[in-house]
């Protein structure tokens, strides 16, 4: 977390949260929801504006953190502004390189070890890594079979509604 945010929080620590305002899509694309695009439907469904505004979204990745219940938020200064996620809460990306492949989450930090891999019923990938818990990007997916093919990563069978509590986190942190 950024210095700055650390700071503002210490000065203002009872902004309250803001929900349904930011969604993160299985592109690792970030999206503003503003009052009108809630009112015409959930994410992902109505997604908003895609942010494009690097230096914002570079902070967005650097605040971006999960609370004690598994939802996922932006530390904005003060104010905890949770995620509507679309699939989970890290987006990976797998690149073959010399060694083998490099593994990153769409904030762009190393992503560690695969602890475990999981196909979801629509062909999805899921991954279990150090950093967390995440989608592989779908144009990312030929890298990934080939890490799958090669045996290091033996994908299991799940459903994409279990994922969520089976790895604690929330798609919405509306739920109840």
């Amino acid at each position: 977390m950024d210095e700055i945010v650390k700071a503002a929080l210490k000065k203002w620590p009872n902004v309250p949260a803001c929900h349904g305002w930011l969604g993160l899509d299985a592109r690792g694309d970030w999206y503003m929801r503003d009052d009108r695009v809630q009112a015409a439907g959930p994410f992902p469904q109505v997604k908003g504006s895609r942010l494009l505004h690097e230096k914002l979204v570079d902070f967005i990745h650097r605040n971006y953190l999960p609370d004690e219940h598994g939802a996922w938020f932006f530390q904005n200064g003060p104010q905890r502004v949770y995620v509507e996620l679309e699939a989970a809460p890290l987006v990976l990306g797998v690149q073959r390189n010399a060694t083998g492949f490099a593994l990153h989450a769409h904030t762009g930090r190393e992503a560690g070890p695969v602890r475990s891999a999981w196909l979801d019923e629509g062909g999805r990938l899921f991954l279990e890594t150090e950093a967390g818990f995440g989608l592989v990007r779908s144009m990312d997916m030929d890298a990934a079979a080939d890490v799958v093919t090669s045996g290091e990563w033996q994908p299991q069978p799940v459903r994409f509604e279990d994922l969520p509590a089976r790895f604690g986190y929330r798609l919405s942190p509306q739920q109840t």
